[in-house]
């Protein structure tokens, strides 16, 4: 019986050459996000920082990248990150450090990783690339956020401000958002619309529902 496949997530900083002091930012942030992703069981190991600027975790499920997608990109800012995502078997026991793991999962989403650094998928500029052994699936998932990407690399900081306490807080009214960043309602519903943040959230239920049929 087949083994069932695994998420692997693999993102790097983009320019981080230019940044200064960016690796003890990235830990800080990574270490938040861990606590909480792990708390929401949307991942299996701590993202784990591997090369230079680059960081790699499993995710719990399939269906959970989406989800762990938006929320690092708002979480990070204002570090923009490339996200390669790898679907396929781990051939080792899934257990920390993660960069000690190996098998297809991995090498796929490397691949995804490099097709969006080198431009491989499209004419147009994305951030984010999945990689499976089910092409339909590729050439769709890879449809949806290459149009996706295109809205959110145009978001500024202060829309993923206002992006990030909603995510951390969906529950929450807009007013109630507004007064956790200390702005007017008016000005954060305006920073989410502008922000596309309703366009983001359908993304991740559509990409959900597509990985769940193609993978059941």
């Amino acid at each position: 019986m087949p083994s069932k496949p695994q998420a692997v997530l693999i993102a790097d900083i983009v320019d981080s050459s230019s940044r200064t002091n960016f690796r003890n930012t990235l830990s800080e942030k990574l270490a938040a996000i861990s606590r909480r992703h792990r708390q929401q069981k949307l991942i299996l190991l701590p993202y784990s920082v591997t090369a230079g600027d680059e960081f790699q975790t499993v995710a719990a499920s399939l269906s959970a990248t989406p989800a762990i997608i938006l929320d690092l990109r708002a979480a990070l800012q204002p570090l923009p990150i490339r996200i390669g995502v790898g679907f396929g078997d781990i051939t080792d026991r899934i257990e920390p450090p993660v960069n000690r793991l190996g098998g297809p999962a991995f090498q796929l989403a490397r691949q995804a990783i490099e097709d969006v650094k080198k431009r491989r998928l499209f004419r147009f500029d994305v951030a984010t690339a999945f990689h499976s052994s089910v092409a339909y699936f590729d050439e769709t998932i890879n449809l949806v956020y290459g149009l996706h990407d295109t809205l959110a690399l145009q978001i500024t900081p202060k829309q993923w401000e206002s992006i990030g306490k909603a995510l951390l807080h969906p529950e929450s009214s807009v007013a109630q958002t507004a007064k956790q960043l200390a702005l007017d309602a008016s000005t954060v519903s305006r920073n989410l619309k502008r922000g596309y943040y309703w366009q983001l959230l359908e993304t991740v239920k559509g990409a959900e529902s597509l990985i769940k049929e193609a993978f059941k």
